[in-house]
């Protein structure tokens, strides 16, 4: 069999292994893609999916070039070999691109953060507006728009304060030196019954005298809120503050604030001239 034949037996039947394959990768597409959006309709993850599948087939029909070629009598490694230079400078141009988009993917498969939550990304702090394949969109409390490349928030300590699913409030009330001993234990009673009576704050409280400051005796709150959302963490703290100062009002209890007292001793050395 001549070998232009043979050439053509050779492209005929790696056309129709590419096909083949390009058929899988689309059944295989559509087929993610209908599980994420049951999972998450908007997800930020579909924008990655025809990236993905376009990176699988153009390996795809690099594999089957390099095949051919080879079974044609050249030397693949040859060729390579010759564009090497201008492949380097290309892999460092696209360096920084793949780096950011194994980044978005690494993010969004493994839930780190969606958009609406409240993150810390490498000492920014703030909502996440948008993730696209090159960087995540932070927008700061300064309502500053933050870009954080996605390569950068992948190799990185990422707090995401969203998913907290309760919030630690830890409060420190401080009442007067000359409160006396009823006071003082009602006082913290007082702190009992309010955290108590609050349907949002859970009841493995605790109170106790902590110490004795400069200008007051000192009484700590530690407890949880039972929603993670800061909005709500707020809130409740405010409601919390606000009964806690009504009944310390109503007890007569006053709370300390700073100062100092001076004592200035008298001096009745008479002076001689």
């Amino acid at each position: 069999m001549p070998n232009w034949e043979k050439g053509l037996i050779a492209i005929a039947i790696n056309l129709v292994l590419i096909i083949i394959l390009f058929k899988v990768i689309d059944v295989i597409d559509r087929r993610v893609r209908l599980k994420i959006q049951n999972e998450e309709s908007n997800s930020p993850l579909l924008r990655f999916i025809p990236i993905i599948m376009k990176l699988l087939k153009a390996v795809l029909l690099f594999i089957a070039f390099t095949g051919f070629l080879q079974s044609q009598g050249y030397s693949v490694s040859s060729i390579l070999a010759g564009f090497g230079i201008g492949g380097i400078a290309v892999g460092m141009a696209a360096k920084d691109a793949l780096a950011n988009i194994f980044g978005s993917i690494e993010i969004l498969s493994d839930h780190v953060y969606k958009v609406g939550d409240y993150v810390k990304v490498d000492g920014i702090e703030g909502y996440v507006e948008d993730i696209n394949i090159r960087s995540t969109k932070i927008r700061d409390l300064d309502n500053f728009l933050i870009s954080v490349p996605n390569n950068v928030a992948a190799n990185v300590v990422i707090t995401n304060v969203s998913r907290a699913k309760k919030r630690f409030i830890n409060m420190m009330f401080g009442v007067t030196y000359s409160t006396d001993n009823d006071s003082l234990q009602k006082a913290q009673e007082i702190l009992k019954e309010v955290a108590l009576a609050h349907k949002d704050i859970h009841k493995d409280f605790v109170v106790a005298i902590h110490d004795l400051g400069d200008s007051s005796i000192n009484i700590r709150f530690r407890g949880y809120v039972k929603s993670g959302s800061y909005e709500k963490f707020l809130k409740v703290r405010s409601e919390f503050l606000a009964d806690v100062i009504k009944r310390y009002r109503e007890e007569n209890i006053d709370f300390a604030f700073p100062s100092r007292s001076v004592y200035i001793e008298s001096d009745n050395t008479k002076i001689e001239n």
